[in-house]
């Protein structure tokens, strides 16, 4: 049984992104770490990037994270964001 089937039985994901996708960050999220507007709300609705991680094991166990999708924005800027939050474009 492959581990993505054991994770979707065990923790219910089902993420349909993979990595290397392009996706634009469909919903309003405020982000305080961004490296060109650090300490103030920046809102990446409408950003585009790439998916560079998704989180479903850690040390060769399923886990169940909160922000499973690593997203590139830019070569200094990353976020880990939901998948509702995203669109593959």
């Amino acid at each position: 049984m492959a581990v993505e089937t054991l994770v979707e039985q065990k923790l219910g994901v089902n993420i349909s992104m993979n990595i290397g996708d392009r996706v634009r960050v469909k919903e309003s999220v405020t982000i305080y770490h961004h490296p060109e507007h650090r300490g103030k709300a920046f809102d990446l609705k409408g950003t585009e990037g790439e998916v560079v991680l998704i989180l479903n094991q850690w040390q060769g166990r399923p886990v169940s994270a909160n922000l499973p999708i690593q997203v590139q924005f830019s070569k200094k800027f990353k976020a880990h964001l939901r998948e509702s939050e995203l669109e593959v474009i």
